[in-house]
């Protein structure tokens, strides 16, 4: 009897699994699958003989959105769903979310249909503090930068930056930049098949107020456990995912992978900094048991 069959999701920009996750193929063949990795953009794949996608390194997807959503829709088992990823794909979810009662960062929304002037786009940031100015459609916070509105420079950096985003039609995020990142990081919770798996502590990746929008700053993440608070934050989190599925979409679904990033704001409260559900790193590699516990989330669903 033949194995089932399935295929890790990477990138031709791209093409290994990320680090930490090496030994997964080792793992999902000890579970009796058949597994291999292949490029989305790879033109050569016959994607209909693929068994079970699971996305994993998709780096790419944000400058060829379209075509990354299209190939999505033509996988006959994509985890996760297609529907789900093009919602995901596009940051604009978190006013959904928000919405719902999420609590997440307050966000001014920058829409290149609106045609703003860069004066215009000077008036929307903040008049003092650090903030962050990143589009509405990217991974791994490419094309994200930290500025400050203390200094000139800086400020006139954050304009051409949000600018070029603009021009080249794409919506801008602005958001204060949360000074407890720096002193805390971030923390992700990780749910595979809807179950918290692990949590990690993520030191700040924006580290200068200068930080340019070219670079992909370096993830560096740790094993922890998660507050009370952040514990409530998470469900409150995936309830409003759920929320969304059901009235948008028209359906709910099991997914496969969810990370949720948080953190502390000036209030106190735990505010969501993003929901990934695409190209999610899931720290594989950070904490003892995790990558044996993914692999054993992808076995379940294979041989439902």
């Amino acid at each position: 009897m033949s194995k089932p069959r399935v295929t890790l999701a990477t990138c031709l920009d791209h093409p290994e699994l990320d680090p930490g996750e090496e030994g997964l193929l080792d793992a999902l063949a000890a579970r009796g699958i058949d597994p291999q990795v292949a490029a989305w953009d790879d033109e050569s794949v016959d994607w209909s003989q693929a068994g079970v996608v699971v996305l994993r390194a998709v780096h790419n997807y944000a400058p060829r959105r379209e075509d990354f959503l299209g190939w999505t829709r033509s996988i006959r088992k994509l985890l996760n769903p297609a529907d789900v990823v093009e919602w995901n794909t596009d940051k604009h979810y978190l006013q959904e979310l928000g919405a719902r009662g999420m609590p997440t960062i307050d966000t001014v929304w920058l829409e290149p249909e609106d045609g703003l002037t860069k004066h215009q786009v000077h008036t929307r940031f903040p008049s003092q503090g650090d903030f962050v100015v990143k589009p509405a459609v990217s991974s791994g916070a490419r094309d994200t930068g930290r500025y400050t509105a203390r200094d000139a420079r800086s400020r006139m950096d954050a304009i051409q930056h949000a600018y070029r985003l603009l021009q080249d039609g794409r919506a801008v995020m602005v958001q204060r930049y949360v000074k407890s990142v720096d002193e805390r990081g971030e923390t992700a919770l990780i749910y595979l098949n809807g179950v918290l798996s692990h949590v990690v502590e993520k030191q700040a990746m924006l580290l200068g107020p200068l930080s340019g929008p070219d670079a992909v700053p370096e993830e560096v993440a740790v094993p922890r456990l998660a507050s009370e608070a952040e514990l409530r934050t998470g469900e409150q989190a995936r309830a409003a995912i759920h929320g969304y599925m059901k009235s948008r979409l028209g359906r709910d679904a099991q997914l496969l992978f969810c990370r949720i990033d948080m953190v502390e704001g000036d209030d106190g409260i735990h505010h969501v900094l993003e929901v990934s559900l695409t190209d999610a790193s899931l720290y594989l590699g950070a904490v003892d048991g995790a990558l044996d516990d993914f692999a054993d989330a992808i076995a379940s669903r294979v041989f439902w």
